[in-house]
């Protein structure tokens, strides 16, 4: 190969050859033009989903997952009851790691091939009050279906509950408007619709909650609060910082921000997605999803029905001509993503 492989995977992905030479130079962890790009990074993640004025930023070192157990454990009491909305794996693993910090989790389950519903949830919260936070993963990883963000979030306001939302795969490319969609916490990542490196997780958190949080998190680590804090009187981070991975992310959001920010980002994304699925189709290749459940981030195809079919031969192949794919994550069918 004379260039390197795409990744077409929920992340790692390709980055641009200015997010690469952005990881060339070395930072000192405490220096202050270190702590003007986190800063300035913090600043431009907020204006993303138009959040200056109701939230703040936390990063965390880490995967993204890092930053779903260290929201749960930061904004959820240890009384509290977490609702799962479940419609795939990584819900199922939200619903895990809330339970594994001995906070009473129940799940509301749904098809891995539809939408979560917020006329269930309303019913589930009407008939549950001890219910204290809902969790919803904007769009499922697992499947790529968009679960409705603005209406799940309404339903919560009305009945008085936290929301605790996992942007993960699609912060940066589907809309969000922190002005008039109310969550407590909401969780994304440096190395998707971003597109930076893997490596360093960040969470939105209500202003409005930040007291209520402080001593909350079992984790010194993954305590939110107490990395906020630090972070306003220092500005900087408390242990050591991915800062090649952070310097990556300033970077990307520089050419996100030059590209057209979140509209531009979600028509290229978009016309990929239509590429894709038609030119699948021509192959013989079926969606999983029906066209209005498909988030135009992930595209999860049904594995061809032949007795010479073989996910890993297929990779292989695709890989030996510069493609990366990614194996399925359902228990019921065969399926691949792309």
């Amino acid at each position: 190969m004379d260039r390197d492989r795409i990744l077409l995977t929920p992340g790692p992905l390709t980055t641009t050859l200015r997010t690469k030479l952005a990881m060339l130079k070395d930072w000192g962890s405490w220096d202050a033009d270190f702590n003007a790009v986190t800063a300035s990074l913090r600043s431009r993640l907020l204006d993303v989903v138009h959040g200056q004025q109701t939230h703040v930023v936390v990063p965390l070192q880490g995967s993204g997952t890092f930053s779903v157990e260290a929201a749960v454990a930061t904004v959820v009491p240890h009384d509290g009851h977490v609702l799962v909305l479940d419609n795939g794996a990584y819900c199922k693993r939200a619903a895990r790691l809330s339970q594994m910090m001995g906070r009473q989790v129940s799940v509301l389950a749904f098809g891995e091939d539809e939408a979560v519903s917020a006329a269930a949830l309303d019913e589930r919260l009407a008939t549950s009050p001890g219910i204290t936070h809902v969790i919803l993963i904007h769009c499922e990883t697992g499947t790529g279906v968009e679960n409705p963000l603005v209406e799940v979030a309404a339903v919560c306001e009305r009945h008085g509950k936290g929301l605790i939302v996992d942007a993960m795969s699609s912060f940066g490319a589907l809309p969000i408007d922190a002005r008039s969609v109310r969550f407590d916490a909401l969780i994304a990542a440096s190395g998707k619709c971003l597109e930076g490196v893997p490596g360093m997780g960040f969470v939105l958190l209500r202003q409005a909650i930040l007291d209520s949080c402080a001593g909350r998190s079992q984790s010194l680590a993954m305590d939110l609060h107490d990395q906020h804090v630090y972070m306003g009187k220092t500005g900087q981070w408390r242990f050591t910082p991915p800062t090649h991975v952070v310097a990556a992310l300033s970077e990307a959001v520089t050419q996100y921000v030059e590209e057209g920010g979140q509209p531009a980002r979600l028509a290229r994304y978009a016309d990929n997605c239509r590429t894709l699925i038609d030119g699948m189709a021509a192959l013989g290749f079926r969606p999983l999803l029906r066209a209005e459940l498909q988030a135009p981030i992930i595209v999860t195809f049904h594995a061809p029905a032949h007795p010479a079919y073989d996910f890993r031969r297929f990779y292989e192949g695709a890989k030996a001509r510069g493609f990366m794919l990614y194996p399925g994550k359902l228990t019921q069918v065969e399926t691949f993503r792309v």
